[in-house]
């Protein structure tokens, strides 16, 4: 028999709620990876992703959920909770290599009351047109941003960064796009989302190319940097630990 998962988001922001259900092995292992994605491109405060119907039949498929839930390490500042998983599939995910950290809860009524208690992380959003004045004005958020959260001293790294981030949407995906700077656990995050599914490349030292400069210029000044696809584009994000210079 087929395996079949169904994966249906049933809150966006600011605490998303992903609701799984069916059969998780190698066969439906995308359909999580993709649901999670798109989930996470919204870039919510927290992700609750309910697997209390979700079925774990094998350790393989533990390890298919240990490398999803893994993102938490390469989405920043977007901790993901396993809500209803039950005691033993909950206590099989946390022995399991790369869950130690994974958080869980009861169910998502538990998780969204723990959330509720947390301190909100510190978020601007704006949207911009790929326009070159668009630099200009990520740049003198981020200053601000970093100036009113008492981090000053990354400001220009953050700003430098911000712009090459920008400034490739302008030179390359010619779309509008929506621009994130936070603060959370002492990391300063930066993403751009534009409408182009052309993903970027860094290109080596040397080559002529403005766009791969800058993406290799954004590598050097980060602690990560990644680029999530999704259905309407791309998600760029870099995180920056504050302090740093």
């Amino acid at each position: 028999m087929t395996s079949q998962l169904v994966c249906r988001p049933v809150q966006g922001l600011p605490v998303a709620i992903l609701r799984v259900s069916g059969v998780l092995d190698g066969i439906t292992q995308d359909a999580l990876a993709r649901a999670v994605d798109r989930c996470l491109s919204a870039q919510p405060e927290t992700l609750l992703i309910d697997v209390s119907a979700l079925e774990v039949p094998d350790a393989g498929a533990l390890e298919v959920l240990s490398s999803v839930v893994g993102r938490t390490a390469d989405w920043p500042a977007v901790p993901i909770v396993l809500c209803g998983a039950g005691p033993e599939t909950t206590a099989a995910i946390q022995a399991w290599p790369g869950c130690a950290t994974v958080t869980t809860a009861v169910s998502c009524e538990d998780a969204l009351a723990q959330a509720a208690e947390e301190p909100e992380p510190r978020r601007i959003r704006i949207r911009l047109r790929p326009v070159p004045d668009a630099c200009r004005q990520v740049r003198q958020l981020v200053t601000q941003a970093c100036a009113g959260w008492q981090h000053s001293e990354i400001s220009s790294t953050a700003a430098l960064v911000a712009t090459e981030l920008v400034a490739n949407v302008v030179r390359h995906a010619h779309t509008t796009m929506e621009f994130t700077v936070g603060l959370r656990d002492s990391r300063i995050c930066l993403t751009v989302r534009d409408g182009s599914r052309l993903l970027p490349r860094p290109q080596q030292p040397g080559t002529a190319q403005a766009g791969g400069r800058g993406l290799q210029l954004i590598r050097e000044l980060t602690d990560a940097w990644g680029v999530l696809p999704v259905s309407d584009g791309k998600v760029v994000w870099t995180q920056m630990t504050a302090g740093a210079v």
